[in-house]
């Protein structure tokens, strides 16, 4: 919890970046994606991935995905400290062997501020690599009075259309995140938070740029 606060105090919740600031990101050359995908029945090893498209085209440039031991245990609340070290390495492998594709921003399969103590991967990955990062989950973390009762499942279903959102505001009146339907052809939303460097408008208009199907590309990648 003291190292969460303490990098927590390094998080920037707005943007930083020209091209965030740019119509249509016309400044953004290069996004990346990170996840972790575990084997069955093996929480000991995952597969780390890496990959960077370019953008808008959304073709990939670079791809890094390796099977790495995983030794920290899973504790709700402090994933981070599991599964960043690995996707430093990643970017920190990148940054070394092909700098020039380092991405200009990285959409991180989990939650950034939406987090009980607002501190989730994305925030973690993006305050020790220093990059604008983005947090994208697929299910939503039930903080801060945040629950999928009938009211929220109401307000997903009148999502009607592809790059329709609400906000997640929770009951200290922070809104923690955005809602949104990514795609036209399924009903299930994305969680879009901030992690670091960049503002909340400017990750749900990212995410939504990058959705092809569901789950944006770069993830999806």
């Amino acid at each position: 919890r003291r190292e969460q606060a303490r990098l927590r105090a390094g998080v920037l919740e707005e943007d930083t970046e020209p091209w965030q600031k740019e119509p249509q990101f016309s400044g953004l050359r290069r996004v990346g994606g990170v996840d972790l995908s575990y084997s069955k029945g093996d929480e000991s090893r995952a597969c780390a991935s890496l990959v960077v498209l370019s953008y808008p085209d959304l073709e990939v440039l670079y791809q890094d995905c390796r099977m790495v031991p995983v030794t920290a245990p899973y504790v709700a609340g402090f994933l981070a400290f599991r599964e960043v070290p690995v996707l430093v390495e990643a970017v920190q492998r990148l940054q070394r062997e092909e700098p020039q594709l380092q991405p200009q921003v990285l959409l991180v399969d989990g939650n950034g501020l939406l987090h009980p103590r607002g501190f989730g991967i994305a925030c973690h990955l993006g305050v020790l690599t220093d990059l604008p990062c983005i947090g994208v989950a697929k299910n939503l973390l039930h903080v801060d009075g945040l629950v999928r009762d009938e009211l929220h499942k109401e307000q997903v279903r009148s999502l009607q259309r592809s790059g329709e959102a609400f906000p997640l505001t929770g009951t200290s009146g922070k809104v923690l995140g955005m809602v949104l339907r990514s795609h036209e052809n399924s009903s299930r939303p994305l969680y879009v938070s901030v992690g670091h460097r960049v503002s909340l408008g400017t990750a749900v208009s990212l995410v939504r740029a990058c959705c092809r199907f569901r789950v944006p590309e770069p993830i999806r990648q």
